[in-house]
């Protein structure tokens, strides 16, 4: 039903309010002693008395209905009557011409109101003043009274509006009279592309048609607010054959339809199934769960234009404003997603949709403030306002205290622990207070992680104490995340020889991904009322798709039927938030194993994910565990298949080619780029991914660090020394800023790499020294084998007397590097190991020539596949040596051809076309 909105403030006279005295003035006309015309009979008159009674108690509305809308529901009260109540109607509202009019009509209304002096004779209908229409009248009559000069004549002009309007919406052949019912739907054209209202029935329930062939009534229902719909949800009037539906006409303000194309069961008699207001609101939380799986794979355009169409037609559905948000929220628009997000929390004060336990103190009427504030922190934190989000979620953890809202609180709490961990803040000095733990008290000031550490188990106790246990799950994955990339220090330790083990905990990480994990057989144990309106309307939706009758659950209607328990609530036996919790666990787990450098094990449970989560998972999960799998083909198998996987995933995530997609064809890119020499398409891409990271400080920091590493790589390559160790000096400084130690490990090796091949090899050892500690405390087994590999080549470039202890290192770290490694970090491995024997001054070509062959071969049929030219044409130099001095020279030309053919494309890279262009 579209609406007027109503003016702030005190009770105010409206056009709607003189509409429902001109009816009043009809159903109680002054000196009337018998049943007034048009009602045939005292019962027929009381039922109009009710809906008035209806309409009179819905004033306190935002929304007031149109007089179209008002028309439309006079005419579902069957009979002749409703051709007299709407001609009377208008034609009264028509003659308010000048203010005089006005005094004249409120003095006649003010007539319909009984005296204490009066006597009521038999089947006299006077006014109580006391009853409800009768101080709905006296309120009337008194507000005009109080209007000014000014005010009348600006009422007079809204009621001129509020006529013309119905005027114009009708057709030709309505204007003359506005009664004539044989156009009913033609008005509501402007609703006719509303994707909501395509949907009718072929067939009706057989009581709907017992009813009609017994007596030709069906129920009368009007999508108006609660209040009124309570009153008149009872009255019953015949069925009009005007009323019949085709195929191109569609009810557009009485009912709401099923969101399904699926759901088109016409009647033969041309009836609709009218839905419930919770199968509305079931809808409403499945477009809800669907955006925040699928994001921006919505149209934003179309949907908007669906929701408000949707919202004109049910003011009263706030929750239509939380959908624009979420909309808004994932198309990136930040002011359309904060004044819709206003919106929703003016017009529902948080109680619609956010059924949090409300203290006992605290009155409903209040609203739910630290709602508000939580869902505005969220926003700040998806938009990348980390300080703004920080403070909002700060505000909020105060309001729930104060309102004693401890669920609230616990997912405030949350909320924080995710927001550290996931964005960089060096400081939180006069952002988080002194009242999160007990040690600030003391005087000991804590840093940014300890505070983390601090709340996460706070969170956790309190989410555990109150059986979240959806929370809790969720608490256990960030848990687990801050356990793979922290250190965990005693908060305060005395003396010097208290215990410091200086090492992360893959133990404690297994664990908590564990204990998340056992959320899938304790969700029945769920006592958080942290449950939508609709959640359980979905079901309804869903089993509606299919035509049902009144005997659904009876005996009769065969095992094919729904049961009971599928129509009352969800299909599926595990929710899918819960099924979407496990899946983010994988996800989590095959992070965990790459940081800790198994590769079959992380691959393993991507594709777990990417096979049995997809359903419940967001997209952007989904695509991530795709992502994952694309990044080990091309570290284990070479571009091409890469590229071919990545074009699939292309064409599947079409709504997040714009991040992680992006990201990784960004990142094939540079790698090949490198490999093949083409450092200006190289330096390119690092200006791309330099442009895909946010501005603000904290916000993109992986995204902000891949760059910079990137960035000095490419200046590497070109033998920008200088630069590129100016490049990882900054970076290593941002990284130690915000507590990256993870990052600092691979930034240190960087440094390595850069006085290796400068030539600087004493001054490199150091930094791949301090980049082994980095991976022995934080478990890094893959990267503590290439740092290794790196400090096996230092000390051969010290001389040939330190080929031994090379020889040892590549030895200790090959297990890992041939069991997990990919085909560079093997290949490079193999060429160490062979220029060390041929450095070795002990070590006789003639004896063991396959000792050196083997890998070299080994190496260059994997950089081949890689077309990483430089360490190719290195593999064949070292190849044509060793066939030299064995006397082999043909074998030895064939691989000085393949070198000079290397290095050729090295110096002179092909302009060719990257076909990871051409995809997107």
């Amino acid at each position: 039903m579209a609406g007027i909105l109503k003016p702030p403030g005190a009770f105010q006279v409206t056009p709607h309010k003189v509409s429902v005295c001109i009816l009043l003035q009809i159903y109680a006309p002054p000196g009337q002693v018998a049943v007034p015309f048009p009602f045939s009979s005292a019962d027929h008159h009381n039922r109009f008395g009710l809906f008035l009674l209806a309409l009179t108690k819905s004033f306190d509305d935002i929304f007031e209905p149109k007089l179209d809308d008002l028309i439309h529901q006079l005419r579902g009260i069957g009979g002749l009557v409703n051709y007299f109540l709407i001609d009377s109607l208008t034609n009264r509202l028509s003659s308010l011409l000048s203010p005089d009019d006005l005094f004249n009509f409120f003095n006649d209304t003010r007539g319909v109101l009984g005296g204490p002096d009066v006597i009521l004779e038999a089947d006299q209908v006077v006014l109580d003043p006391n009853s409800n229409l009768g101080m709905f009248v006296r309120r009337c009559v008194l507000a005009f009274n109080l209007l000014t000069f000014e005010g009348v004549c600006h009422l007079l002009n809204s009621i001129g509006a509020y006529y013309k309007e119905a005027l114009s919406s009708c057709s030709p052949n309505e204007a003359p009279q506005l009664d004539d019912s044989s156009n009913d739907l033609e008005t509501l054209s402007e609703y006719e592309n509303m994707d909501l209202e395509n949907f009718v029935f072929e067939k009706v329930t057989e009581e709907m048609e017992a009813r009609q062939r017994a007596g030709g009534r069906v129920s009368f229902h009007l999508h108006a607010p609660k209040a009124l719909v309570g009153l008149v949800e009872d009255i019953e009037v015949p069925a009009d054959p005007k009323l019949k539906y085709g195929d191109k006409l569609r009810e557009g303000c009485h009912y709401a339809h099923p969101p399904s194309n699926t759901l088109r069961d016409l009647d033969p008699n041309g009836g609709l199934f009218l839905r419930t207001n919770w199968q509305v609101q079931g809808f409403l939380q499945e477009q809800a769960d669907a955006l925040e799986k699928q994001g921006g794979s919505f149209s934003l355009n179309d949907f908007e234009l669906m929701l408000r169409q949707l919202q004109s037609l049910a003011p009263e559905l706030h929750r239509v404003h939380f959908l624009r948000y979420l909309n808004s929220l994932y198309h990136d628009d930040y002011f359309a997603a904060l004044e819709n997000l206003h919106c929703y929390f003016d017009y529902s004060a948080g109680i619609e949709g956010f059924d949090f336990v409300p203290p006992a103190s605290v009155s409903d009427t209040l609203g739910r403030f630290e709602i508000a504030l939580l869902c505005l922190g969220m926003m700040h934190f998806h938009f990348g306002h980390p300080k703004q989000a920080l403070e909002v979620l700060t505000e909020a953890v105060n309001v729930s205290r104060q309102q004693s809202n401890e669920t609230c609180l616990a997912y405030t709490l949350a909320a924080i622990c995710n927001l550290l961990s996931e964005t960089g803040i060096s400081c939180t000095t006069g952002i988080l207070g002194s009242s999160y733990s007990p040690l600030t008290r003391i005087g000991i000031s804590l840093s940014v992680q300890q505070q983390l550490f601090v709340l996460l188990r706070g969170s956790l106790k309190r989410a555990d104490n109150l059986k979240l246990k959806r929370l809790v799950a969720s608490n256990h994955l960030v848990m687990a995340k801050f356990d793979l990339t922290h250190v965990q220090r005693p908060l305060v330790s005395f003396g010097p020889k208290a215990s410091m083990k200086l090492k992360t905990s893959p133990v404690n990480v297994c664990k908590e991904l564990r204990l998340s994990s056992q959320l899938i057989s304790e969700f029945a144990a769920e006592t958080s009322s942290m449950t939508t309106d609709g959640a359980f309307s979905t079901a309804w939706l869903k089993n509606l798709e299919k035509p049902m009758d009144l005997q659904v659950l009876s005996h009769e209607s065969g095992g094919s039927r729904p049961s009971a328990f599928q129509f009352c609530a969800e299909p599926s036996p595990v929710p899918a938030s819960v099924l979407q919790l496990v899946g983010s666990s994988y996800l989590l787990r095959a992070t965990a194993w790459e940081t800790y450098g198994s590769t079959s094990l992380a691959r393993f449970n991507a594709v777990v994910h990417a096979t049995c989560f997809p359903d419940v998972s967001s997209t952007s999960d989904t695509a991530l565990a795709y992502l994952k799998l694309i990044q080990h083909l091309a570290v284990s198998r070479g571009y091409k298949e890469a590229f071919s996987a990545l074009k699939i995933a292309a064409e599947k995530f079409l709504s997040v080619s714009k991040s992680r997609i992006l990201l990784l064809k960004l990142q094939l890119l540079h790698e090949r780029a490198l490999h093949r020499g083409h450092l200006k398409l190289a330096q390119q891409v690092c200006d791309e991914l330099g442009v895909l990271a946010s501005s603000v400080t904290g916000v993109d920091m992986e995204l902000k660090t891949e760059a910079s590493l990137r960035n000095a790589r490419t200046l590497l390559a070109a033998n920008q020394f200088s630069e590129a160790a100016a490049v990882a000096h900054s970076l290593f400084c941002m990284c130690y800023k915000f507590n990256m130690q993870v990052e600092n490990a691979t930034v240190l090796l960087l440094l390595a790499e850069i006085h290796k091949k400068s030539g600087n090899a004493v001054l490199g050892l150091p930094y791949a020294l301090a980049s082994l500690s980095f991976c022995q405390s934080f478990n890094l087994d893959l990267l503590k084998a290439s740092a290794t590999l790196t400090l096996a080549e230092l000390w051969l470039a010290l001389g040939s007397n330190h080929a031994k202890r090379a020889l040892s290192l590549i030895y200790g770290a090959f297990p890992m590097i041939l069991g997990q490694g990919g085909l560079e970090l093997r290949a490079r491995a193999y060429i160490v190991e062979a220029k060390c024997y041929l450095s070795d001054p002990s070590f006789s070509v003639y004896e063991s020539p396959d000792v050196v062959l083997d890998p070299l071969r080994q190496a260059s049929d994997e950089l081949q596949l890689l077309e990483y030219h430089e360490l190719a044409a290195e593999a064949f130099y070292l190849t044509a040596i060793v066939f030299d001095k064995l006397g082999r020279l043909e074998d030895r030309e064939e691989a000085a051809a393949s070198f000079k053919n290397h290095i050729l494309a090295l110096e002179n890279p092909q302009d060719e076309e990257d076909p990871l262009i051409d995809m997107f």
